[in-house]
């Protein structure tokens, strides 16, 4: 499994900084040690993700495990599968 030094992929994320201050995301891809990328199926579609400095996420501690095993093993994934998992989060 890819993890940077605090994300890994599939991990669901919260925007601290930014128009997006306070949404939830799943990290897409680990750019490098300060940037990742993160969609959250809607606004952010996992065409399109956004690079976001770690700096500026807060992790919930929680990875989705269907999108990350899909990331991992480079399966597609799509935006209604990142809305869902977002969504099932947003139940608790």
């Amino acid at each position: 499994m890819k993890t940077s030094k605090i994300f890994s992929l599939g991990e669901y994320v919260v925007s601290k900084a930014g128009r997006d201050k306070d949404k939830i995301f799943i990290v897409t891809s680990i750019v490098d040690d300060l940037y990742v990328t993160v969609a959250d199926g809607d606004l952010r579609r996992v065409e399109n993700p956004k690079k976001k400095k770690l700096k500026h996420l807060n992790p919930i501690n929680k990875i989705s495990d269907e999108i990350a095993d899909k990331l991992n093993n480079n399966k597609k994934v799509t935006n209604l599968s990142v809305r869902r998992e977002i969504e099932k989060l947003n139940e608790f």
